[in-house]
């Protein structure tokens, strides 16, 4: 039996010196120094001392007795030198126990008091001894070398969330004067944090940064990188999260300038400067890579249409075709510009800028006066654009000058001889956000079926579907663009246009691409391919070395199964991009819409769902759903309108409620 035993156990980390007032079998009646009587199961028990104390005397006295074991046991434990214990006993590789251990501290005649001191010694210390079994077994030098490591990382990780919760809380406040040594390291921590989360790599200890700093919300993440300066205010986090580069390397950069002096290989290419060259782009383009010119003729229409002949200048699997290859696009965002290739390149030597000679992949074809397509040509060629138009421009002057009027007639010819064909039209505005100089944002809709867009679409379209046969009739390997017809075809009715668009959108089969050319009923063409956007689109780029080195010597680069590598590799991360740039879109459409709560606004029921609809705000083309509140009974394809109670760009959440 066990009363009158000294019994110690361990509880939350610390050594507890009790008296075994009764001993029940299953558990222990125990009472501690503080005169506080406590049942304990035998198993949690790790020392029970061989002398015995008269349970039975004055309560006082058997406290102090209680006490003045506990104060001597922790004296006696300063005197175990653990590290020197552990040397003397470390290469006999078996465990020992508590006794012999102690007597090699203090000598062979050891009390109770010595064993508890020894156990209490090597179990607070836990570097060189781990408890097993009721026994001491003494660690490697390897795990002691790995264990004096981790303590020491410990201590710092701790120094480090004490220093970094204080700066957090100084931040907060607006009183932070000095940044701490470990302000990357916070700001690593807060950004894992924004990113992803709980299931960030450093959730916890991250976790516990703003549990110190007295923040619970790990939304907070955010707002703090921001108050510190690390992040914008709308910071964009999904390129973070994919990782795209936004720079290019400074060996890169050497090289696109090594590229910039260096002359054109191809020596004898068509002189076609003495075109009327022109571009048709946006006012804020840099980048031109497509360029028209129009010959007016007494029976026939010459269309020239001149791409920059990037090919010419970055080689495959040179530094800078792998930058472009893994960079896949261009990537143009509200504010934001990526380009695939570096800006002295995309934006100058390989762009079609006015009044410069620029070597370009040429197609020249002969039309009737009906447009319908003669014969044509790819040709390697040097133009030189005399005027850069934007679509503005062209629209207001295309019905005054012969040139631009033809031109535009010609698309109109192309566009219908493809809806002959089956071709959708599916067009919708794209929305342009404007930032205004007092922070607020407009957002503008801009149609997509003005005379000048039409046109430059038309003639690009025109330009891939010939670039697409060339191929296929001189059995050039290339990747093609298919597309069968919808599932079912659509009429426009009451509901109108917008409701019309979204849902035949759905009844499209997706896009195939490979090496075998197959039709595209979504443009209605018997064969399809990109090239006219080399500068922009990898996948463009490819192809036009194809063409170019059939033209050169007869000789395409790829085969095809390079193409389809080269294909898989890339279209992961053509997803990703454009899934970046719609949902960016959508962030600066709900930014905007945050500054309008309250505010009504036009929508359009697209489905009714089970607990309420998805509708389409019409003015920003934005789609979302709503809440059915009681009484309501929507149906599809009906124009209500909205009041916008709230808006959440940072985590894409946007309420509606029906205005009455």
């Amino acid at each position: 039996m066990n009363e009158g035993k000294i019994v110690e156990y361990i509880d939350q980390g610390r050594f507890i010196c009790t008296l075994c007032l009764q001993d029940k079998g299953n558990r222990l009646h125990l009472l501690t120094p503080f005169n506080r009587e406590v049942n304990l199961s035998p198993k949690r028990v790790l020392l029970i001392s061989r002398a015995s104390i008269d349970t039975l005397g004055p309560r006082e006295e058997i406290l102090s007795r209680l006490k003045q074991t506990e104060a001597l046991r922790r004296r006696l434990r300063e005197e175990v030198q653990v590290k020197e214990l552990w040397e003397l006993v470390r290469e006999e590789e078996q465990s020992f126990d508590y006794e012999y251990l102690a007597q090699l501290c203090f000598g062979d005649m050891v009390t109770d008091d010595h064993i508890s001191a020894l156990v209490r010694a090597l179990f607070e210390d836990r570097v060189y001894f781990k408890m097993k079994d009721g026994r001491f077994l003494p660690h490697s030098e390897e795990m002691v070398d790995q264990i004096i490591k981790q303590k020491k990382e410990e201590a710092q990780r701790e120094e480090r969330l004490k220093e970094g919760s204080v700066w957090l809380i100084e931040i907060l406040q607006d009183r932070a004067d000095q940044d701490p040594s470990c302000k990357e390291e916070v700001i690593d921590l807060l950004v894992e944090l924004a990113l992803y989360g709980n299931e960030a790599p450093k959730f916890k200890y991250a976790k516990e940064l703003l549990l110190r700093a007295g923040i619970s919300d790990i939304q907070q993440a955010r707002k703090l990188l921001v108050k510190i300066g690390a992040w914008e205010v709308d910071e964009n986090l999904e390129l973070l999260r994919l990782d795209i580069k936004a720079s290019f390397s400074q060996e890169v950069l050497d090289l696109s300038e090594e590229l910039v002096s260096m002359a054109f290989p191809d020596s004898k290419p068509e002189d076609l400067t003495h075109l009327d060259t022109f571009t048709i782009d946006g006012p804020l383009t840099k980048d031109f890579d497509d360029a028209l010119s129009i010959e007016i003729k007494s029976d026939y229409i010459l269309l020239g249409i001149h791409i920059s002949d990037v090919a010419q200048v970055i080689s495959p699997n040179s530094l800078l075709d792998g930058e472009a290859f893994q960079r896949s696009s261009s990537l143009y965002l509200p504010r934001r510009h990526i380009p695939m290739i570096p800006q002295n390149l995309s934006q100058d030597t390989l762009s079609l800028r006015e009044s410069c000679d620029r070597h370009a992949v040429s197609l020249i074809s002969r039309l009737d006066k009906s447009g319908n397509l003669l014969d044509y040509r790819f040709t390697l060629s040097l133009v030189n654009v005399k005027r850069q138009l934007t679509y503005d421009q062209v629209n207001k002057i295309y019905t005054k000058e012969s040139i631009l009027k033809e031109a535009h007639q010609v698309s109109q010819f192309m566009r219908q001889r493809r809806m002959d064909q089956g071709s959708l039209t599916l067009s919708l505005p794209e929305v342009y956000v404007r930032f205004c100089p007092d922070s607020s944002l407009q957002l503008e809709m801009v149609e997509q079926n003005t005379p000048s867009r039409m046109m430059v679409a038309e003639f690009m379209i025109f330009y891939n579907w010939l670039a697409a046969r060339f191929c296929r009739d001189n059995e050039i390997p290339v990747l093609y663009r298919g597309q069968e017809g919808p599932s079912e075809r659509l009429t426009i009715n009451e509901a109108g246009y917008l409701y019309f668009v979204f849902k035949q959108r759905r009844k499209l089969n997706p896009l195939m691409i490979g090496t075998a050319p197959k039709c595209h009923t979504g443009l209605g063409l018997d064969v399809y391919t990109n090239a006219s956007s080399p500068i922009r689109r990898y996948l463009d780029l490819v192809v036009q070395r194809q063409i170019r080195g059939y033209l050169v010597d007869g000789s395409p680069l790829y085969d095809k199964e390079a193409l389809e590598e080269i294909r898989m590799s890339v279209a992961p991360t053509l997803r990703d991009l454009e899934r970046v740039k719609r949902n960016r879109i959508r962030y600066w459409i709900q930014k905007y819409l945050l500054q309008h709560i309250g505010e009504k606004f036009s929508a359009l029921v697209l489905d009714v769902l089970r607990g309420g609809y998805r509708v389409l705000l019409t003015d920003f083309l934005l789609v979302t759903e709503m809440k059915r509140e009681d009484g309501q009974d929507f149906f599809e394809g009906q124009q209500i309108m909205v009041t916008v109670k709230k808006a959440d760009p940072w985590n894409d959440l946007l309420s509606l409620e029906y205005a009455e």
